[in-house]
């Protein structure tokens, strides 16, 4: 009789047990429903980036003085800067300056290390295409001020969509 009253102990013992961890994968599963979802339908809502974000590189032509640090600390020497050196005032004039996107690694070496601060980084990262070689950008592309995606109107971003309650 003693090993039949062990027995019902154990199996009392295990199937509260059971109960407790079953218990507590619902509590878990309830404090998940209560979140917001995190899926964003992407061509119509867009997430904002953070301030830190390295998108696509925005350069000011006027600015530079094709001094060519940021070729010197890209790690795949990708900015390509052409210069003239003008003999009468003995200073570079720049003529093209041209980065491949499909190539850059989006580092921030070359924004971070230019002295003249000519080149940023913008919050834009679409810049898919379908022919690798207009990714290709030269100093006109590059100059190009970056469109918002919190200004524009067109897309619905996280902050103005409406809450789930």
């Amino acid at each position: 009789m003693f090993p039949m009253v062990t027995g019902f102990m154990n199996y009392g013992q295990q199937t509260v047990r059971a109960a407790r961890y079953i218990g507590q994968g619902f509590m878990i599963t309830l404090s998940h429903a209560n979140r917001l979802p995190v899926t964003i339908q992407y061509p119509y809502e867009k997430l904002i980036t953070s301030e830190r974000f390295r998108g696509r590189i925005h350069f000011e032509f006027d600015k530079c003085i094709a001094c060519e640090v940021c070729v010197r600390v890209c790690p795949i020497d990708l900015p390509v800067v052409d210069w003239k050196l003008e003999t009468g005032i003995r200073k570079k004039r720049l003529l093209n300056y041209s980065i491949d996107f499909g190539i850059c690694i989006f580092c921030g070496n070359c924004v971070e290390y230019c002295p003249t601060n000519c080149l940023s980084m913008t919050e834009e990262y679409e810049l898919s295409t379908y022919d690798r070689h207009e990714l290709n950008y030269n100093q006109i592309a590059l100059g190009r001020l970056p469109m918002s995606v919190i200004d524009d109107y067109t897309i619905r971003t996280i902050l103005n969509s409406p809450q789930i309650k």
